[in-house]
């Protein structure tokens, strides 16, 4: 054994036998907010694939809601939170554009639900995500992203826009916030359990 692997194991981080590990997803549409939330709740510098916007995605990543935005998740995002004693979520953000989905079975697997982020300008967007997690059962929760500038729409017209069962929570979120974003999460979490028992 080289010097490499028993350092590498000396800085592993044991898991207590009382801990309780879950996968989470961060999904949506391009533009989203999914890197945002990641970076803002996650407790470790997250791992962040994010590339330059070319002049090879014009026509096909829209910018027009988000023109501030240059770059783009092209694998995913990961991070890490600690919620208690007990709990901690590892999170994983996935691509949103349609040419990156082939990667979404692999990061679905083992996951015990998702939040999907919708920016409320941009609806459409996030049917993708829903109708994925709704067509494999996972549990999800929709999460509307306060964007700058978004109409205050009620909840019962942003289900309806969604056709959204009266089971699946909507909250209401700011992906810059660590607190809101640890709203989402609880709210998924619990919404999981809620399934598994139900």
């Amino acid at each position: 054994m080289d010097s490499v692997d028993v350092d590498t194991r000396q800085r592993r981080r044991p898991i207590s036998r009382g801990l309780i590990p879950l996968k989470v997803l961060v999904a949506g549409g391009f533009g989203a907010g999914k890197t945002t939330f990641v970076g803002a709740v996650s407790e470790i510098p997250p791992l962040t694939t994010e590339e330059q916007l070319t002049s090879r995605s014009v026509g096909i990543d829209d910018t027009a809601a988000v023109p501030d935005k240059s770059t783009t998740t092209v694998a995913m995002d990961f991070g890490r939170i600690t919620v208690d004693a007990q709990l901690i979520l590892y999170l994983f953000g996935t691509p949103g554009q349609s040419r990156f989905w082939f990667m979404w079975d692999e990061l679905a697997r083992g996951a015990v639900g998702a939040v999907v982020l919708v920016d409320l300008r941009r609806v459409d967007d996030c049917f993708p995500a829903i109708d994925y997690f709704e067509d494999r059962g996972l549990p999800f929760v929709v999460a509307a992203n306060a964007f700058p500038g978004t109409e205050v729409v009620a909840d019962r017209a942003v289900r309806d826009a969604l056709a959204l069962p009266d089971g699946c929570p909507l909250v209401r979120m700011d992906a810059r916030d660590p607190r809101s974003c640890m709203d989402a999460l609880v709210a998924l979490v619990e919404h999981a359990l809620a399934r598994s028992i139900g």
